[in-house]
Order: C-alpha cells, then structure tokens, then sequence
C-alpha cells in the first residue's frame, strides 16, 4: 500500500471499551466508553505498519449528552432535546471543547486530547477530526472559547427571522419552540426556547416532527432560504469568521484534516475562504516543525532570538486573533535543554 493514503475511522467512544453489558439506553456507568488513552502507542504503531497513514477520530469535540457533567462546570443538556444517552456526535455544544466521556480525568480532557495526538503524530500517523459546519446543539453554549470571542448566537438579532450579516441562526420571530413531541422527557419543567430557531435539516419553522434533526440548530452563512436560497456574501457574514476560527483553532493544535459533515449545505464560497486560511495555518505548522527537525538533527546553536522567531510562527495565528496562550515547549540552548511555559490570558485595548 505504499503511496495511498489510506485512512481508519474509529468511533473514539467505543474503541477501548470492554464492558460488555449493553443496557439500553443504559448510563456511561452502565455500558462503559472508550477513552482516548486506549490508543496506546503500542496500538497506533500496529496501524502504522499495516499502512494505515491518517487516523479519523470520530465524536471528539463536545457534543450535547444526558450525562451530567455540571460538577465539572459542563452545563447540563436538557434530555428532550439529545438524541440517545450518550447523544450524537454531530450535535455540538461547544466547539472548543473536548468530550468528557472520552477523559479519565474530565478537568484535563483536552490536555488528552493533545497526548493523544502528540501519540498519533510520533506513530507517524495523520489526524483526522469531524467538524461540522452546518447545525449545533440546540443548548449550544461554549464554556472554553477564547476570551476575545463571541459565542454562536450572542450578538444575534432574534427579532429579526433572518439577517445576512450579523445573525449566526435563523429564528421564528415571536414564536415559541413547540415541536411535536414532549418537551419534558422525564425532567420537572420542560425544555423553552424563545424565540423558536430553524432546526439543522433545513426546517424553517418552529415545529419540527420526531424525524427532523430537532436536537440541532441550523448555522446562517448568509443564505437566504425564504427567498429561494440568495446568498449575502458582501459584507461577509459573521459566521464565516467564526467557523474559520474554529477550524483555525484545531489546525493550530496539530490537526492535519478534517471530515466536514453535511458539507453540501454549507455555500461553496464559505469553502473556499475557510479552506485557504486553513492551508495557510498548516503551512506555518509544517514550517515550524521542520525548523525545529532541522535544529535537532544539525545540532546547530541558533540564537535564542532565532528560536523564539520559529516557536512565534508556529503561533502566529493565536498572536493574529488574539487567543489566550498556554504555550508548552522545549529548546536546546548552547547545548541546555530548557523546557518552559508561558500563559498569556489579558490583552490590553485589544492589542496583543
């Protein structure tokens, strides 16, 4: 198989988990989930042999579940509106966040994550994660985003059904959310949502049936749908910007692809501004790491401002949106090895 790219898909929360009770609808205590320290290197190295060159992990960012994490400071998803216990993958509710059911220690989910994909890299595997672009949970919250960002929806008009540049969701003004289905699902009140929000299959109105995605809710990328589908590119609509962002935010961490769900519901003009800062992103990343490969393998003694040069484009795109930094890295230095780590959390008059 040398010179295809092969590429295994694994459902992350099921790989690993030997508990065998299969309870329906039965609890994470009762039928167990996989956990991303299963993928141990011993495993990851077997795939590489096979010829195995991209490993696509599947329902890694957060998504809406029954369990409760609100211990953790995960807000709790309301059971009327989550598909399944463990709810689905495609249904996100923080698009900055890892899941929790996939951490044995929930508070350093993403901390694993990033184990988990330094384990992969070293394997000489690719990483592949879904992003899905087109509808989040309907309690989409995000409680890890960086400090500069807005959240989906929080500066939205929703007095306004649709507005090209400023909305992220499309709404049914002055309506309340009244699927056809109980609202309550076993809890003391019901879920509300007010006003009512289009629902992710492209369901316009504020009943959606049973057979609808009703557990989503879907993203406004300037199209719009009451009058046939125009769409509103010029200004560019808000939620370009922040899915980018989002996609901009992954591939600093070290992905190198992404499955996009339901792509074809997403404008073809979105792809081709959000594919080519992508590709700039990861041009930097490539740059970086063969700097650093040549630095090791050369044992060359570059000035301290020569490495502080690469380890800043390696970063340059959270220095270019202002992100938080936790920086953790090591350098040799005349021969020392220095490990350190910088957090950088304020920004001053929205300069970094």
């Amino acid at each position: 198989m040398t010179g295809k790219q092969v590429i295994y898909q694994v459902f992350t929360r099921l790989y690993g988990n030997r508990n065998i009770t299969r309870h329906m609808n039965g609890t994470i205590e009762e039928n167990g989930c996989g956990k991303m320290v299963d993928f141990t290197p011993k495993v990851l190295n077997r795939w590489s042999r096979m010829g195995i060159t991209h490993v696509w992990y599947t329902g890694v960012i957060r998504h809406a579940t029954r369990t409760d994490y609100s211990a953790y400071g995960i807000p709790k998803q309301h059971p009327a509106v989550v598909k399944g216990c463990a709810g689905s993958p495609y249904d996100i509710a923080d698009y900055y966040d890892v899941d929790p059911d996939l951490a044995t220690d929930v508070d350093h989910r993403m901390e694993e994550f990033e184990a988990l994909l330094q384990r992969t890299h070293e394997a000489g595997l690719k990483v592949i994660i879904d992003f899905v672009p087109n509808h989040v949970a309907r309690q989409y919250h995000s409680i890890c985003k960086p400090a500069n960002v807005s959240d989906l929806g929080e500066d939205d008009h929703v007095d306004r059904g649709f507005d090209p540049v400023d909305n992220n969701f499309y709404y049914c003004p002055g309506q309340a959310f009244v699927p056809r289905f109980d609202l309550y699902h076993g809890e003391a009140t019901p879920y509300e949502e007010y006003p009512a929000k289009a629902t992710g299959n492209d369901h316009f109105d504020n009943a959606p049936g049973r057979n609808d995605w009703y557990e989503t809710v879907k993203l406004n990328y300037g199209v719009d749908y009451y009058a046939g589908g125009v769409l509103y590119d010029n200004p560019m609509p808000n939620t370009w910007k922040k899915m980018t962002d989002i996609l901009l935010f992954w591939a600093a961490k070290g992905i190198d692809g992404f499955r996009c769900d339901m792509a074809e519901m997403v404008p073809a003009a979105f792809w081709s501004y959000a594919t080519k800062a992508v590709k700039e992103q990861q041009a930097v990343n490539k740059n970086s790491a063969r700097q650093m490969q040549e630095m090791t393998d050369k044992n060359e003694l570059f000035t301290v401002d020569q490495k502080i040069d690469i380890l800043s484009k390696k970063y340059l795109n959270n220095f270019r949106t202002c992100e938080p930094l936790n920086i953790s890295e090591s350098m040799d230095i005349f021969g020392l090895k220095i490990s350190f780590q910088v957090d950088i959390n304020g920004w001053v008059n929205n300069k970094c």
